[in-house]
């Protein structure tokens, strides 16, 4: 297995969870890393990974075409209350380089399943293509369109907006939390679900205040140089890694105290791990209510490995009762 384009390396094979080895040599030890070949597009063309349960029968699915991007919604069963049904825009992860509106559908599409609720899917411009801000900006076209137009569309809520995200897309969700607050009129969030969320593009190994790039820069899927690569793609002028719009942690406190609860659900093979604790500590020192939860021995792609793996079956079943007790809550 060592001589494969994607085996576990030595310093992490003994840390991780042996449920997530025994699925790595089976379906990605053999999997060329995309950062270690030159870029072309069609390297999103790569096989889907397995491991995620099956898609969610729901009531309907609608794709939308916005502006520059596109969403989907999945809608629930039967008759929506009174009030409309609440919503939850969640993004996708691949580094704002990988990844589609197909990414996550199992997840997303069970979130409208069980929790009652207009679950949608974005697909925002990808770099190198569409570098910083497309991206951005796809996402808060999203959110004004479903606060302006998703009573109409979808029987929406507007005022139980929710927004999620895994890796990249948990730093977009973070970013929309804070940029809601500056629209006018503002856009009500009632609850941020933030998934293995890069919050700091000024991290890096020789980073003392997140101990897990230099811990985990060997560690699977998502290495030092795969994570250097995405960033570059996506953003490559470095003068730009501390704008809020990149690197949330760095927004004003007057802004970050202002953001709604949050879940942060963290790995603890993750290079992401320590960023995310640290985005939640400082949101809770601003009063913020938030709950880190760390995930032990997985590695940073779980969430949607929850048909081949117990920690990712977890962390799904965590992220969709946090959001329907969000919605309970509202």
């Amino acid at each position: 297995m060592s001589d494969l384009p994607s085996a576990i390396h030595p310093d992490i094979l003994p840390r991780l969870d042996p449920e997530y080895v025994a699925f790595h040599n089976a379906h990605i030890a053999h999997r060329v890393p995309p950062h270690t070949i030159p870029w072309h597009p069609d390297i999103r063309k790569a096989p889907p990974m397995p491991g995620s349960s099956p898609i969610r029968t729901v009531g309907a699915v609608r794709d939308i075409s916005l502006q520059n991007c596109k969403i989907r919604a999945f809608i629930p069963e039967g008759t929506p209350p009174s009030e409309g049904w609440p919503v939850l825009l969640y993004i996708h992860g691949g580094g704002w380089t990988l990844g589609n509106i197909d990414t996550l559908n199992s997840f997303i599409s069970r979130q409208c399943k069980e929790n009652n609720c207009v679950s949608v899917a974005l697909d925002y411009r990808l770099a190198p293509e569409n570098p910083y801000p497309a991206a951005v900006e796809d996402t808060i076209d999203a959110l004004k369109f479903i606060y302006y137009n998703g009573k109409a569309e979808f029987n929406a809520n507007v005022n139980k907006i929710a927004v999620g995200g895994s890796s990249s897309g948990g730093n977009l969700a973070a970013i929309a939390c804070l940029k809601a607050q500056e629209l006018v009129p503002p856009i009500p969030i009632i609850f941020q679900l933030l998934i293995v969320p890069v919050t700091d593009n000024t991290a890096s190994v020789a980073d003392g205040r997140y101990p897990s790039w230099k811990e985990c820069q060997n560690t699977v899927w998502l290495s030092e140089g795969r994570m250097m690569w995405f960033r570059n793609m996506y953003l490559p002028d470095p003068a730009t890694w501390t704008d809020p719009d990149n690197s949330p942690i760095f927004a004003s406190d007057a802004l970050l105290a202002k953001v709604p609860p949050a879940f942060i659900g963290v790995c603890e093979l993750d290079l992401l791990r320590d960023e995310g604790i640290a985005y939640g500590e400082k949101l809770k020192s601003l009063g913020v209510k938030v709950e880190v939860k760390v995930y032990p021995r997985a590695p940073h792609l779980i969430l949607g490995l929850d048909a081949a793996l117990k920690v990712g079956r977890q962390q799904a079943d965590d992220s969709v009762k946090v959001v329907g007790d969000a919605f309970k809550a509202a």
